[in-house]
């Protein structure tokens, strides 16, 4: 075996050993980075915040440089029912890690998000999801370790890793969040996994409370509300943002901006955090996304550029997202929809 063969193996089995170790420690939550354009997963109080049904699907590839980048897939359905005073969503997730999906994780949610009027410009909406989780882990011929490694021979010898007693398991989660908005600002804090479920294959490890805080504005550059120009193109509107999100003693912070004119929007972020345990918060990334919107249809496409000391070895993520926002009934016209950024 070469050198170049002889180092792949030992990234492989390197990555099969953090795998394994991963699923006995406390999950982290799939962060993506065009936060808008998959409202649901964001806060489920956006359920029916544009009133029209709407679908939104992300694709999200993390880490190609990896030898196996983590892919998460996730599509969810919502819209505002006026007998019951408020949103209805659906929401489904898939998340793969490691060689052919050696760890997956699949993710079924369904939400009720009632919403109020606080004053003549002002909504709040709170809402509850509940959600059936499915996490599986693919042992044989798919997950390697350092003990396999033969130095001529490659994986060829037996590991002293032992497998868990299941290889799948079933969970409930609970999920909750709380929306407030104005005709040009918007704020919100959701709180997921409420109730900590355990998805540990060896031994109890609950997934840890995730806190999300988020908020931000538009501003119209132009005087005019979206008047078309000559180009086709509508007035400019430039929305800032902040995030905010804690799972099990990790922070992040996410800042951004986005230049939405109609029918081209772009934005830039920033994402800056601190792991647990670490001595000090750290710049992660930055992430530049571009989109095209256009009557009820809008694809958009962002790539992380990672700044911190795993920049050499990552190749960043690419995310791409696509959503569908169906007419307005005729009798559902005169609701107003929350106006938060379209990615």
């Amino acid at each position: 075996m070469t050198k170049i063969k002889l180092k792949n193996s030992l990234k492989r089995a390197l990555f099969g050993a953090m795998l394994l170790t991963s699923v006995t420690a406390g999950a982290q939550d799939i962060g993506f980075s065009q936060f808008y354009a998959n409202p649901l997963y964001l806060n489920p109080a956006m359920a029916g915040s544009a009133v029209a049904p709407r679908v939104s699907i992300s694709y999200r590839s993390q880490w190609p440089s990896l030898v196996s980048p983590y892919t998460t897939i996730s599509a969810s359905y919502d819209q505002y029912i006026n007998d019951l005073h408020g949103g209805v969503g659906v929401i489904l997730m898939t998340d793969r890690v490691g060689d052919h999906g050696a760890l997956s994780t699949n993710m079924l949610g369904a939400m009720y998000s009632f919403r109020f009027q606080v004053s003549s410009d002002i909504f709040l909406s709170a809402a509850l999801q509940a959600s059936v989780v499915n996490t599986n882990l693919r042992w044989d011929n798919y997950l390697r370790f350092p003990d396999q490694i033969d130095r001529d021979l490659g994986f060829s010898l037996a590991t002293n890793a032992t497998p868990p007693d299941k290889l799948s398991k079933m969970s409930v989660d609970f999920n909750a969040g709380v929306l407030v908005s104005s005709s040009h600002w918007y704020a919100g804090v959701a709180a997921a996994h409420l109730t900590q479920p355990n998805q540990a294959f060896y031994s109890e490890d609950l997934v840890p409370m995730k806190i999300t805080v988020h908020g931000g504005g538009l501003i119209n550059v132009a005087e005019e509300e979206r008047r078309q120009s000559s180009l086709g193109m509508g007035s400019p509107i430039v929305s800032p943002n902040i995030i905010y999100q804690y799972q099990g003693g990790d922070h992040y912070f996410n800042l951004g901006v986005n230049l939405d004119w109609m029918p081209v929007v772009v934005g830039v972020w920033y994402r800056h955090g601190k792991i647990r345990g670490a001595e000090k918060s750290n710049a992660d990334a930055l992430i530049f996304m571009a989109g095209i919107q256009q009557d009820f249809f809008k694809v958009g496409y962002s790539y992380d550029v990672t700044v911190s000391k795993l920049a050499n070895v990552t190749g960043g993520a690419h995310e791409l997202t696509l959503g569908i926002l169906m007419p307005v009934p005729e009798h559902k016209k005169k609701i107003r929809a929350v106006r938060c950024p379209s990615f």
